[in-house]
């Protein structure tokens, strides 16, 4: 008999499959409608420590997931990935936790248990920190932190940092340190080797893998959660030949991630019973929160074209190699609400190479969108609508990052690091054109040439080509005309989060308890970052690592009771 049935392999899936072993009389099962990713077998772009083409490459994301961003934007692809260890395999490597006031604000909008000084201990427990110690830090985790070493940092960046630090915005040594506004080194988890580590190998080791107790199952799809009357029992799996099984456990763990964990609840008979009826599906727990509160971090980009003496000399090095975290002093946000990724390349072709970009998004953003089923069938994607700049205040902080951005670059100090500046996103246009291919090659070899040779040409060419028609300027001058722009353009940073949060059952959004198991049926539980309740000011990988270290301590301690 199966102890503990885990229905996804992403950040959460393998953490939880690590921890729960441990026990060896408890028999643990994780299965993920991906690849494996072992450490011998990550290919080289999801090994690099230049992380840029690892998210781009379809064999390791959901091909047919799309999302709407905003209200007039269409549907664009939304790459999340679909291979063991989920999005620490494919992410931007960061390693950073977000505000204390982010896990007070989780515990006070009903999850309890959950403030800061709780979460602290996981944090600590995940991480070894290379370069700091102390109360905030941990020594002996499975996931290795450290921060690119100032030799290895591009001149762009340099130039950046200068900047910011003359315009007031202090140099602060540690990330993960006292939460402050200013500019940081970035906190990356990478090996010893400078090679990334997904949760399918820093948890998953060989060591890990080889525990009689512990099955992986790969390339398997979970149609749906199997009851007997409110409890949980099983799961139906669909192999790849159109056949099913029926795998029964004693506790189900689903970590599918913020839009498939939802869609597996609803095609399970969990949301809202009007949804659920319209769809043929048989009602479980009417439980309207599942797929509400969808979160991200809306993001907008400020690049520049960089002179010669301004490209890195390390084109495999990390390329977010510094963060600008600011407050914007809007009315009713908190500290620290702003974040600036300060990117030594803007992607990894040679167009990438040639640009730099100050990449901002909304550090605690407040517009919530939803996630709804199509079908019932578990091969059609659900409807994902982000909903992004539904809430004012986000809006406004985008068109204030762009002015940052604009000012930042164009200041004095950069003049020898960087030419024509532009308001830039990342556009499904952008995205369609970095997917590597003959054809693509041709087209960005051929831009690349032309940028390095157009001289006082430059920047029409930039504004034909790249930004469509857009000009900084123009947007600067008309505030109209930038509003469009940033809602035309929002991006998010492949961030979402909120969909099963966590709250007190009489709240009719919440969809579990703050043990991750979910209200109205027995023997289930969600963890993942569906859990959050609000989004954390932070890139948010380590934030649900630390999650699946703590939900873990607490299924155990469930268990022997």
């Amino acid at each position: 008999m199966i102890d503990y049935l885990i229905l996804g392999g992403g950040s959460a899936g393998c953490v939880l499959a690590a921890r729960l072993s441990e026990d060896a009389s408890k028999c643990v099962s994780l299965i993920e409608a991906g690849r494996d990713i072992s450490q011998t077998t990550m290919p080289n772009a999801i090994r690099s420590r230049y992380p840029g083409r690892a998210y781009l490459d379809v064999n390791n994301i959901w091909q047919q997931l799309k999302a709407r961003m905003s209200a007039p934007a269409a549907l664009r692809r939304y790459e999340q990935a679909k291979l063991l260890g989920g999005g620490s395999a494919i992410n931007a490597l960061m390693a950073n936790r977000g505000a204390p006031a982010d896990y007070d604000e989780w515990e006070a909008l009903g999850a309890r248990g959950w403030n800061w000084q709780a979460c602290l201990p996981y944090f600590r427990k995940l991480e070894s920190d290379c370069d700091f110690d102390g109360e905030l830090h941990g020594a002996i985790g499975p996931v290795r932190i450290q921060r690119t070493p100032w030799s290895r940092i591009s001149p762009f960046v340099r130039a950046v940092l200068c900047t910011l630090q003359a315009r007031g915005h202090a140099l602060r040594d540690d990330q993960n340190g006292p939460w402050e506004d200013g500019v940081f080194i970035g906190s990356i988890a990478v090996s010893a080797a400078g090679e990334r580590i997904p949760t399918s190998v820093c948890y998953l080791s060989d060591t890990v893998r080889a525990r009689k107790n512990l099955s992986i199952r790969t390339g398997l799809v979970v149609e749906r959660i199997l009851f007997d009357g409110q409890r949980a029992t099983g799961a139906r799996i669909l192999r790849a030949d159109g056949s099913h099984e029926d795998v029964l456990a004693a506790r189900m763990i689903v970590s599918a991630g913020a839009i498939h964990s939802p869609a597996l609840l609803l095609r399970s008979g969990i949301g809202p019973a009007s949804d659920l009826a319209a769809l043929g599906i048989e009602v479980r727990a009417d439980r309207a929160g599942v797929g509400r509160n969808l979160m991200e971090h809306p993001s907008i980009a400020v690049s520049a074209f960089l002179p010669r003496v301004a490209r890195t000399p390390f084109p495999d090095e990390h390329h977010e190699q510094a963060i600008v975290r600011f407050s914007s002093g809007l009315p009713d946000t908190v500290p620290g609400d702003m974040h600036g990724a300060i990117l030594s390349r803007s992607g990894w072709h040679s167009v990438g190479y040639r640009l730099g970009t100050i990449f901002f998004w909304v550090n605690k953003s407040y517009s919530r969108g939803q996630v709804k089923l199509a079908s019932a069938s578990p091969f059609e994607e659900p409807h994902v609508d982000f909903a992004m700049l539904s809430d004012g205040r986000d809006l406004e902080r985008l068109k204030l990052a762009l002015r940052f951005g604009a000012r930042t670059l164009a200041a004095p100090s950069m003049a020898a690091h960087r030419d024509i500046v532009f308001p830039s996103s990342y556009s499904p246009r952008v995205a369609a054109v970095a997917v590597p291919g003959v054809w693509n090659a041709l087209q960005r070899g051929a831009l690349s040439a032309l940028l390095d040779i157009a001289g006082p040409l430059r920047g029409p060419l930039v504004r034909r080509v790249v930004t469509q028609g857009v000009s900084i300027g123009e947007l600067l001058a008309d505030d109209e005309a930038m509003t469009a722009f940033v809602t035309r353009s929002v991006g998010g940073t492949w961030h979402p989060s909120g969909t099963c949060r966590m709250g007190d059952a009489r709240d009719p959004l919440a969809v579990t308890d703050a043990n991750g198991a979910v209200h109205g049926v027995e023997g289930l539980h969600v963890c993942d970052a569906s859990l959050m309740p609000s989004i954390p000011c932070a890139n948010t990988n380590v934030p649900t690592v630390m999650m699946a270290e703590r939900v873990a301590e607490l299924l155990k301690g469930c268990a022997a009771v």
